[in-house]
């Protein structure tokens, strides 16, 4: 199996979509972590609209936005590429503009923009994969992956921060904010479109089996959404654990979640590279096995009570994101190795529902085992991690089951 030993920086950015997309990419996470964030509070505090209604316009926008994913697929598989990832740009500069454009009170004005920002969002990831696995082949694809997520993850941090330090100026920074994030995704639509990249499915090279049927990857993607849950345990397990259960100070959350970004851009990488050497569907399971020892190891944590709670919460926050790093660095890779060239979008756009569905239900199945103690919480995300785990392991993939029935055949004869 061929492995990738050595991070090289220019080839990196070569394999990733060149120098110009990397700044794409960098303006696009940087304009992303200047509002995200603050989304609801932006709905809160400017729009003057009450939590409960800002909370749901929000989720109906990301839920909403997952039916343009069969279309992005199709999109995709037609060739498209630069111009599809430009697309899901362009598309947030409509939401940050009706953002602005909204008046105080106009709940559904701002559940159109956020279905806005949510197209995009849900539709960036697979046509970023689609893009990478059009200039990368093999491992090289895959740590090419690794390290747009970590300069994603790296330019979110940094404008989350600015958007921090920035939200003083109470309601007028927030528009502010807003309108910076709309210059940074017209900014990086520009940027990526400029790209000019096409892919022609038919010219791909055999050994990406552009002649196959598309995979049904149905183990893979029920797995999927059990796994993205990881995504949301920093950002919204945690901080609900420590500060109701614990009664822990926020100050160990914010911590967590620097911890984590700050993990992620130095490790996804690397560990990527180190992880090259076994099958992507072996390091996929392992993940689930990595993510569903960290939730034990929460489980313990939180039994410790209000003394030692919180730091050994912390300490095993750390081996729950190096399951999240070995999770992002083999799913989409497996996705793209297992899918013929020709249905290479419809395949990404299929992993990105799953994706979409499992960070959209995550937060309401968070908060509502988290009441039912810490047994309730852990012990099922324990569970169903290795249960999906154990369904990514045996899962045949469909080139190999296509081999064997054509070796029996030919034996039969």
């Amino acid at each position: 199996m061929a492995t990738t030993t050595k991070i090289q920086p220019r080839a990196l950015v070569r394999a990733s979509g060149g120098p110009r997309y990397a700044v794409a990419l960098a303006v696009d996470a940087l304009g992303t972590g200047l509002l995200r964030p603050f989304l609801l509070l932006y709905g809160v505090t400017v729009l003057r609209l009450s939590a409960p209604a800002t909370g749901i316009a929000m989720t109906v926008g990301v839920v909403v936005g997952l039916v343009c994913m069969p279309a992005v697929g199709r999109w995709l598989d037609r060739g498209a590429r630069s111009t599809v990832v430009a697309a899901s740009m362009l598309v947030r500069v409509l939401g940050v503009a009706l953002l602005l454009a909204t008046p105080a009170g106009h709940v559904w004005l701002f559940a159109t923009a956020a279905l806005f920002l949510g197209i995009g969002n849900q539709a960036w990831p697979a046509a970023h994969a689609a893009l990478v696995a059009t200039v990368a082949h093999g491992r090289e694809r895959d740590t090419a992956l690794a390290g747009g997520r970590a300069l994603r993850n790296a330019g979110l941090g940094v404008g989350a921060l600015l958007a921090t330090a920035c939200l003083a100026g109470g309601t007028t920074a927030l528009q502010a904010l807003a309108a910076v994030t709309g210059l940074a995704y017209l900014a990086a639509a520009a940027l990526a479109w400029s790209v000019h990249l096409h892919a022609h499915p038919a010219a791909t090279p055999a050994t990406d089996r552009a002649d196959g049927p598309a995979p049904r990857m149905r183990a893979l993607l029920a797995a999927n959404v059990v796994y993205v849950f990881c995504l949301n345990v920093p950002e919204i397990a945690l901080p609900l654990v420590l500060v109701t259960q614990l009664h822990a100070s926020p100050v160990w959350s914010a911590a967590i979640f620097v911890a984590n970004t700050v993990l992620v851009v130095t490790l996804q990488v690397p560990v990527t590279v180190l992880m090259s050497r076994f099958s992507r569907r072996t390091v996929l399971a392992l993940a689930g096995v990595v993510l569903a020892a960290s939730y034990l190891g929460f489980l313990v944590a939180t039994s410790l009570g209000h003394g030692w709670g919180a730091p050994a919460v912390a300490t095993v926050s750390v081996v729950c994101t190096i399951g999240e790093i070995i999770y992002a660095g083999s799913a989409t890779a497996l996705v793209t190795a297992l899918a013929p060239a020709h249905v290479l979008g419809r395949a990404l756009a299929r992993f990105e529902l799953s994706t979409g569905f499992g960070l959209a239900v995550s937060p309401a199945v968070i908060t509502a085992l988290a009441p039912h103690g810490p047994a309730a919480l852990w012990g099922s995300l324990a569970g169903a991690t290795l249960l999906s785990a154990s369904a990514v392991a045996a899962e045949k993939d469909q080139g190999a089951l296509l081999s064997d029935s054509r070796r029996r055949a030919r034996a039969g004869s």
